[in-house]
C-alpha cells in the first residue's frame, strides 16, 4: 500500500476493500495513489436465492482488488465456486446444474472533484464522484430461443465519499440500472459501504466492522409463472473482522430481501429469496 506509514493509515487503505476511496490530494492528482489486492478463501450458508429443498452451502475463492490512481477509484473482486468441483456441494453451485463458477464485480469511480480540480466537498461529503458498477457471471439458464444467458448488470450514477458518526468515511452510491441482456433501464440502486476499526491490539492487529448495503427500487414488477419479480429488494452485510498486515479472519451476517428483485418463494420455482445466511473468510493479502 502506497504510501501508508501507520497501522492508522493501513486501516483506512484496507477500507477500500469494501469500496471506500483515499481522498485524492488536490496539490498533486497522484499524491494518495494506493493499490491492493487480497485473496480471500469463503464458506457461504444459506445464501439467497436458494433452493428451499436443497439449500445452499459452498465454498469459493475470490480475488479482491482495489485502488486510486488520479481521478480514477476502484474496486472489484473475481469469485470461483465449488473448488474441488464436488457434485455433493450444495445448492446450484454444483458441476451437475450448468451454472457458472465465475462472478466478477468490477465498479470504477472518476472522482468529480479530481477532474475539476475544483474542492467540492460540503458538510459531511468529503469527495464527489462519477460512478459505474458491473457484474458478470457465466450461464444462468437459457433464454427464449434456447441461448445461454449471463448476467450483464450495469449501473450508472453519482457517487461520494461521506463522513458518518462513528463509521467515519462511507462510501455512498445512487445508480440508474440498465440491463444490458434486455436492452433497457429499469429501476435505481443505492449502495453504501464501510470499513471501522474500532479495537487495537498491543502487537497492533485489529478489529473491524465493515459491510455494506445494496437496495434497488422503482423496477418494473413481473408476474412470471416461474419466476416472478418484485419493484424493490436487496441485501445488508454486517462484518467482524480481525486483521494483522499480512490475514485477516472474518464472520460476516447477510440479510436479504427479495434480493435480485425475486419475489421471495414465489411462481412454480419457489426460490427462497428473503432470510439471513452466514459467510466464513481467511484472507491473505498481498
Amino acid at each position: 500500500m502506497k504510501n501508508v506509514k501507520t497501522l492508522a493509515l493501513a486501516a483506512t487503505a484496507v477500507a477500500a476493500m469494501s469500496g471506500n476511496a483515499f481522498a485524492a490530494d488536490r496539490s498533486d492528482l497522484h499524491g494518495s495513489d494506493y493499490k491492493w489486492m487480497q485473496f480471500n478463501a469463503m464458506y457461504s450458508i444459506g445464501e439467497k436465492p436458494e433452493n428451499p429443498a436443497s439449500g445452499d452451502q459452498h465454498n469459493y475463492l475470490e480475488m479482491e482488488f482495489g485502488g486510486r490512481s488520479g481521478i480514477f477509484d476502484l474496486y472489484g473482486y473475481v469469485d470461483v465456486f465449488n473448488l474441488a468441483n464436488e457434485s455433493s456441494n450444495h445448492g446450484d453451485k454444483n458441476p451437475g446444474t450448468g451454472k457458472s463458477k465465475l462472478f466478477m464485480k468490477f465498479a470504477p469511480r472518476v472522482s468529480i472533484d479530481a477532474l475539476t480540480g475544483k474542492d467540492l466537498s460540503f458538510g459531511p461529503v468529503q469527495e464527489v464522484y462519477f460512478s459505474t458498477l458491473f457484474n458478470w457471471d457465466g450461464l444462468i439458464g437459457g433464454d427464449a430461443n434456447g441461448q445461454n444467458v449471463g448476467v450483464n448488470s450495469t449501473f450508472w450514477g453519482v457517487g461520494a465519499d461521506v463522513n458518518v458518526p462513528w463509521l467515519g468515511k462511507t462510501g455512498m452510491n445512487l445508480y440508474a440500472y440498465y440491463d444490458m441482456n434486455a436492452k433497457e433501464w429499469n429501476g435505481y440502486q443505492f449502495s453504501a459501504n464501510w470499513f471501522k476499526p474500532f479495537y487495537f491490539f498491543d502487537n497492533k492487529s485489529f478489529l473491524s466492522f465493515q459491510g455494506y448495503i445494496d437496495y434497488q427500487f422503482g423496477a418494473d414488477a413481473t408476474d412470471d409463472l416461474y419466476v416472478p419479480k418484485t419493484s424493490n429488494g436487496g441485501n445488508i452485510f454486517f462484518g467482524l473482522y480481525w486483521h494483522s498486515d499480512r490475514y485477516a479472519l472474518g464472520y460476516g451476517l447477510k440479510g436479504f430481501k427479495d434480493v435480485y428483485l425475486l419475489e421471495d418463494k414465489g411462481g412454480l420455482v419457489g426460490l427462497e429469496s428473503t432470510g439471513w445466511s452466514h459467510y466464513l473468510s481467511a484472507t491473505y493479502k498481498f
